[in-house]
Formats: C-alpha cells, structure tokens, sequence
C-alpha cells in the first residue's frame, strides 16, 4: 500500500511539472495560430501550427498503400518519407558520434593523466578545437567526396572536442586526496588509474558525452545540407527550394523532438551510471 501511494505521488508529481511546463509552449501555440488565421502574418512565410501538424503527418505517413507480401508492417510503418529521413539522419549521428568519442576517449585520458603527453599534445589540440566542423565542409568534399563518408567525418569533428576535454579535465581534476589515500594503502599504476582516477574523473567523462552527441546532432543537419541526398537537414533544403515553409518547420520539428530524445536519453543513462555519486539525486 505504501508503495502505492508512493507511486502515485511521484506520478502526480511528474503530472505537475509536465503541465506547468507547457503553460508557455501551449500560449505560444494559440498566439501564433491566431496572429496567422487573422493575416497578421503571411501564412506563405509562417504558417499556422495547424497546417504544419498536416504537413508533418502527410511527412510521416508511408508513401505506399500496405502490400503484405512485399514487406512486414514495421518495414511499411517506416517507408514514409520523415521515418526514413529521421532514421538516416539518427543513423550518421551514432556513426560520427562512435568515431569521435572512441577517439577522444582514450586520447583524453591519456593528456589527463600524463603531464608530460598533455604538454605534447595540447597546443595541437587548443590549435584545432576553435575550429568549427562547418569550416572542414570543403575539406570533407575533397577529400571523401559526397555522401556518408563526409557526414562522418564532420560528425567525428563535432563530438571530439567536447569529449576529449571533459575527459582531460574529469582526469586532472580528481581529488588529490583520493590518490594520497590509495597510494598510502598500496595502490600503483593500472590499479590506482582504473580503482580511483577513472572513477572520479566519470561524471566529468558523461557530461562530454552528453554534450559530444548533441553537437553531433547539430552537425549532422549541416552537413545533410551540403553532402548527402537524404535525411532531416537534405529535406528541409530541399523544401526551402520549393518554399515549402510548413515542411521546413515540420523537419525542424521533428530535428527537436528527436534530439529532446537523445539528450533525456543520455540524461537517464547519466544517471544510471552516476547513481552511486552522492551529488546525483536518487
């Protein structure tokens, strides 16, 4: 019964928040929708929220009529042109984001734990990192031609950085305290490294990770829009071309909503991981 209650409270509690925190979206909605339908502003130029949510179930729905037995309901369900624009777009983002991070990672904890290869290694890197992805676009063109190969590499470029300092900073921030107290108690080398450094130096680690996959996001709308014939950033050019503005909005839309995903995802996994950190609450 106490677990019951328990429950329900937290429930209720969810329940308030969600409501109070759509009080602005939901006002902003009705004010655009009105300032539209009244010819205050072109609907050419902003259409109403009503005409984008068309637009965007027209985006979603599966171009073909369901023909059992040339592909399953799930292969169906995703045919339309938004599902497979969002899955190629997801796709490049876990792809890039793989890349980067496996790279900034143990590169990262390397420079942080080495004071003699953070030297070495740093003026490179503070060479590279104000550099933005965006600026390689004619780089990546060059070198890897049209296609994934350049999302990639622009994806890999967005989610490095951010990684890679966390990392060093998680890795030269630990406690001095910490590293007093297991080597008084014989920890050396790999032990103290891999029983203390990482350990502390993981939240540091998470929030690069959580920042490295929401700039892969932002670049992979970018680099859609110049190397490859697909996906959310390909459609929403696509549609400007046109003056399609309900389907632009339509795609931005679904550009939030998939990354809203992705960083509660995160945020959760975060979470999970850091639950035995007594700053996280439980």
């Amino acid at each position: 019964m106490t677990d019951k209650k328990s429950r329900l409270k937290n429930g209720m509690a969810i329940f308030k928040r969600t409501l109070h925190g759509s009080i602005v979206p939901v006002v902003l909605l009705i004010a655009w929708e009105a300032l539209t339908r009244s010819g205050f502003i072109n609907p050419q130029i902003l259409p109403a929220p009503s005409q984008v949510l068309l637009k965007w179930i027209a985006y979603l729905k599966p171009l073909e009529p369901y023909d059992p037995a040339n592909m399953s309901y799930l292969a169906w369900l995703f045919s339309g042109e938004l599902p497979h624009d969002a899955l190629a777009s997801i796709i490049r983002v876990v792809g890039g984001f793989a890349i980067g991070a496996g790279l900034a990672l143990p590169l990262g904890l390397l420079m942080g734990g080495s004071a003699r290869f953070y030297q070495l290694m740093n003026p490179l890197v503070q060479l590279l990192r104000p550099i933005p992805p965006i600026a390689y676009i004619p780089l990546a063109i060059l070198w890897f031609g049209l296609g994934n190969p350049p999302a990639f590499f622009l994806i890999s470029l967005g989610a490095f950085f951010p990684v890679l300092m966390n990392t060093i900073s998680g890795v030269r921030t630990v406690d001095e305290i910490y590293i007093r107290a297991a080597r008084n108690l014989g920890a050396r080398g790999a032990t103290l490294f891999l029983r203390i450094i990482l350990p502390a130096a993981t939240p540091h680690i998470l929030t690069g990770l959580r920042v490295g996959i929401g700039v892969a996001f932002i670049v992979v709308i970018v680099a859609e829009m110049i190397a490859v014939n697909n996906g959310l950033g390909f459609r929403i050019l696509e549609a400007r071309e046109f003056m399609w503005s309900d389907k632009i909005i339509a795609g931005m839309i679904t550009i939030g909503l998939l990354g809203l995903a992705i960083d509660t995802g995160m945020d959760r996994i975060n979470r999970y991981l850091l639950r035995w950190h007594r700053g996280m609450d439980q």
